[in-house]
């Protein structure tokens, strides 16, 4: 790591702290207090799914991934690009912090393609293939806060539906070739739990070898793992540290968290 790299902080939240406009204010509140560079990417909640139903469509799930065809990339674009981000920008601008709502097709800073499965029709759903870390850099350098929406583009005229969390860490590796990167996925949860009933199981720590054998045991499950995998994707490709925990980490260094370590 080169000494002369400025810090840079990633923060993702999940989509039950945008559904609850309490924590989301304190959250956002916290966020601003960060010192430093600093990106948000959020996730879409509820919302998609409630407009979606408002208007007659049944959202389609495959394995807790949504399937994303025509009718509902409209909407999870004017929910996810349009209302959560821009209402995310507006509080953060309120609490002094000079947001900037980004999707990925802005300044092509995230290129995807569709993605291509053997068996299943994702439909309108992204995989992230490159970032624009030379915008990236030029916007932090600026002072300016990058808000990202889970909306990325395949630079042929088509958004595509992308999981935030990747998009997280996709950003986390691309900016670590010129900042030193630490990566916060906030979520309800205190951390990565061995009891998803008991608030007080955190793991506190985690490296690949235990993480190997704490899915072998069924301990970690279902949407955990693509969150882990995601993790140690990151480490292995330059970012610094990160963290799976609640919010108030961010404001208490002491608070319990999951640390990710290779």
């Amino acid at each position: 790591m080169g000494k002369n790299k400025q810090s840079l902080s990633i923060i993702k939240i999940g989509g039950n702290i945008i559904d609850n406009p309490v924590e989301l204010t304190q959250f956002l509140a916290d966020f601003s207090k960060i010192e430093g560079n600093k990106i948000l990417v959020h996730g879409g909640g509820k919302s998609a799914t409630k407009m979606a139903q408002s208007i007659g469509l049944v959202p389609q799930m495959i394995d807790g991934r949504r399937i994303t065809d025509k009718p509902m990339l409209d909407v999870v674009v004017m929910i996810y690009a349009g209302e959560i981000n821009k209402n995310v920008v507006a509080q953060l601008q309120a609490n002094n912090t000079n947001a900037m709502g980004f999707s990925g097709a802005d300044g092509n800073l995230i290129q995807s393609t569709k993605r291509n499965h053997p068996t299943i029709d994702y439909g309108f759903v992204g995989d992230v293939q490159k970032v624009n870390t030379p915008l990236l850099e030029t916007l932090i350098n600026s002072g300016i806060v990058p808000v990202f929406c889970a909306i990325t583009h395949d630079k042929n005229g088509q958004l595509l539906n992308t999981n935030a969390d990747t998009i997280a860490s996709e950003l986390a590796i691309a900016a670590s070739e010129v900042f030193e990167v630490t990566l916060n996925y906030c979520f309800e949860k205190a951390g990565v739990l061995t009891d998803v009933e008991d608030e007080n199981s955190v793991i506190k720590q985690i490296n690949s070898e235990l993480y190997t054998q704490l899915k072998q045991e069924g301990a970690i499950h279902s949407g955990m793992i693509p969150k882990l995998d995601n993790c140690f994707n990151s480490l292995s490709k330059g970012v610094q540290k990160i963290k799976i925990g609640h919010h108030r980490m961010l404001k208490n260094s002491e608070a319990i968290c999951t640390s990710i370590e290779l």
